[in-house]
């Protein structure tokens, strides 16, 4: 009997097992898997989101841009300009040149705080007022307008000693047709007063020419011609005394009237071409010219130099010339020679001299 009962719950506990539906256990053996995945440590998981990507690669990159139109104070384009994109803390990031019509374009820009500067030939540097750019953002810079640059003039200041020097040069080389000097004309008419060194040299330097030689030569020949001054004679001898005697008044008079006398009372000793004006207003520059002069400041003073020079280089012609023809009357005739043949001189300065004198160095007065 105990068996049979036995057997009866055998029986019913295979009929329960049966009955347990399939799906339960597959819900064991999942959540077991489950149970078994959570026990690993978490891994992170690649971010697949396409448009995420797409967002955070042109941010990395620069996706902005910074254009604008480089213009003058007329409006018109400058192209050429040296064009710079900087950073807020000064440092360059790009540079470019403006095109023909003076547009620029700074592309694939991060975004942040710029400047723009930009330097252009004959223009005023120019820097922008600093602005802000954001992602993908296509910022158009206003008021891109270049200024005239103020002229840059450098002055070299010489001293009037070497600016005359160099005038003095000059005057040295002119001739008329080429052979007879002609150095006291000054062509330049605001010429650099000379310094007492310059007025000896210029004398000596025209005194002593060659052609000078020449002229107090044909003179002699001339007065032993004429038999001028009779007591010197006639032959090799009376020449001699007489080409002696006009060597002394033209050295004499050069030197007392062109640099001694010049030196002691600050005057100029050369002739100022005017050749400008009417020809009333030139002959009077020329006449004028006999009895005033500049001093070595550059005002107008009567020309004393000539007159005591003349006078002096009378008086000592009574050393040397015959007995009969010393005395005053020979210091004023000489003299009054002086200044006539000064006014002739100064005629022909102004109104032939410089169409027939080489190496002029000036037109005179404009």
């Amino acid at each position: 009997m105990p068996r049979l009962h036995l057997h009866a719950v055998l029986a019913s506990a295979s009929l329960l097992l049966c009955m347990v539906p399939a799906s339960a256990l597959a819900q064991q053996q999942t959540a077991g898997r489950a149970k078994s995945s959570r026990s690993l440590p978490d891994t992170p998981l690649p971010n697949l989101d396409p448009q995420n990507s797409v967002q955070q690669t042109p941010a990395a990159e620069g996706s902005a841009s910074v254009a604008g139109t480089v213009l003058d104070v007329s409006g018109g384009t400058v192209s050429g300009a040296d064009v710079s994109l900087m950073h807020e803390d000064g440092t360059q990031l790009r540079t470019m040149v403006s095109e023909a019509n003076g547009e620029f374009n700074f592309t694939k820009i991060p975004a942040g705080s710029y400047l723009v500067t930009v330097n252009a030939k004959s223009f005023a540097p120019f820097t922008s007022a600093e602005f802000a750019i954001a992602v993908r953002q296509a910022y158009e810079l206003p008021d891109v307008s270049l200024s005239v640059a103020r002229a840059s003039i450098e002055v070299t200041v010489r001293p009037n000693e070497l600016i005359a020097a160099e005038q003095i040069r000059a005057e040295e080389k002119q001739r008329l047709i080429g052979f007879f000097p002609n150095f006291y004309t000054s062509y330049v008419y605001d010429a650099a007063p000379l310094t007492k060194k310059q007025k000896f040299s210029l004398a000596a330097r025209g005194t002593f020419d060659p052609v000078a030689m020449i002229g107090v030569g044909l003179a002699a020949g001339i007065e032993q011609a004429g038999n001028t001054y009779a007591g010197y004679g006639q032959g090799a001898a009376g020449y001699s005394k007489r080409f002696a005697a006009k060597f002394g008044d033209g050295r004499s008079s050069d030197f007392l009237t062109h640099a001694v006398f010049p030196s002691l009372l600050h005057q100029d000793p050369r002739y100022y071409y005017q050749g400008s004006g009417s020809i009333k207003s030139r002959i009077a520059h020329a006449f004028r010219s006999a009895f005033v002069t500049r001093s070595d400041s550059g005002r107008t003073v009567f020309n004393s130099s000539y007159l005591l020079g003349d006078m002096c280089a009378g008086a000592l012609s009574n050393l040397y010339y015959p007995n009969a023809n010393r005395g005053a009357n020979l210091v004023f005739t000489n003299t009054a020679l002086g200044l006539a043949g000064r006014v002739g001189t100064n005629l022909m300065r102004e109104f032939l001299s410089r169409r027939l004198t080489t190496n002029v160095s000036g037109d005179g007065k404009q």
